[in-house]
């Protein structure tokens, strides 16, 4: 370093230092141990083995978008980042290729983008799986699954959701019956996600004893389509159904005591901590407290990025890593 540039450093220091008073803040999760660990390297592993398929890091893009006038490039960007950072991904609900399959091609046929070493995996609603298991038009599903040459599907659970919708579906019979039919009836692999309530100890234990690849949280914090549906409908006041739900920190304390009681009925062992996941670090967190097989989900964050650019897609992501690696050095949960 060059004395100009040392110099430069340390005036910065001063004039910045008033700014930058820690005061009483401090996250209280963990203990931070500075002195047990170098500083990660390139060759730093956060490689694991998630859903059949070797990653080179504990990420998940979350389905969020598919369908729309914009999304093709976003789906993309999304896919291409998977790809360069080896990390897994699902696409946003597939309901418009049951409709009109040709016209939505490039939001959802991904997998030249993805490369075959990695999970990617398709989305259809819980209303949709029930209409055509109702119809015993299960074909369907398993025909999209091959043509799009995912490693499976998404089924995404959302009650509150559809009943704010002005258009919204209106479920037959309980999801939990249509998720047993459908694992009954096809051997396609299956992850069940909330899409931004979480779930309770009661629907997590049905889950767990099911034999499906992994469950998403989809937790309350992060994108809240209960909302954005009463924003849409142009409700007058806040409906109170959107304000339910279960955070991150909270379904990982569930599912703790749940796996430990449980035992061997437990047949889902892996899982993707999504919904209010900030940083890297918030899922450093929740993948050591629920120590289990893992991958943590980014929804609206990475789609945001991408939706900028390529290039902001990728810084995302690198900074991210960059966090996770320091985290896993220094950052015990307490």
């Amino acid at each position: 370093m060059s004395e100009n540039s040392l110099e430069k450093r340390k005036n910065d220091h001063l004039s910045f230092a008033s700014m930058c008073q820690t005061g009483f803040q401090c996250d209280p999760r963990f203990f931070y141990e500075p002195l047990l660990a170098p500083h990660p390297d390139k060759n730093y592993d956060l490689s694991l083995t998630f859903l059949g398929k070797k990653l080179q890091a504990p990420f998940w893009i979350s389905s969020i978008t598919g369908g729309g006038k914009t999304t093709a490039i976003i789906n993309q960007r999304l896919a291409l980042a998977a790809n360069k950072f080896g990390i897994g991904m699902g696409v946003g609900s597939c309901r418009p290729l049951l409709e009109e399959s040709e016209r939505y091609e490039q939001d959802f046929n991904l997998r030249h983008y993805v490369g075959d070493g990695l999970p990617l995996y398709g989305n259809l609603g819980i209303a949709q799986v029930e209409d055509l298991l109702l119809k015993k038009e299960i074909k369907k599903i398993e025909d999209l699954v091959s043509r799009y040459c995912y490693d499976g599907l998404i089924i995404h659970v959302n009650p509150i959701q559809e009943w704010i919708q002005p258009e919204g579906d209106r479920f037959k019979r309980p999801p939990l019956e249509t998720i047993e039919h459908f694992v009954r009836e096809s051997g396609i692999k299956i992850i069940v996600k909330e899409v931004g309530q979480g779930f309770g100890p009661s629907s997590l234990e049905a889950l767990l004893k099911l034999p499906i690849a992994a469950i998403e949280f989809g937790a309350k914090g992060g994108t809240n389509f209960a909302k954005i549906e009463e924003i849409r409908a142009g409700s007058v006041g806040e409906n109170p159904l959107s304000s339910v739900g279960h955070f991150a920190g909270e379904m990982v304390n569930i599912l703790a005591k749940l796996l430990d009681r449980l035992g061997d009925k437990v047949l889902c062992q892996e899982f993707i901590i999504s919904g209010g996941i900030t940083s890297a670090v918030d899922g450093h967190y929740y993948q050591q407290l629920l120590n289990k097989s893992s991958v943590i989900g980014f929804a609206y964050l990475m789609a945001n990025a991408a939706k900028s650019s390529s290039e902001e897609l990728e810084r995302f992501i690198s900074n991210q890593l960059d966090l996770l690696k320091m985290a896993r050095s220094y950052l015990v949960v307490r």
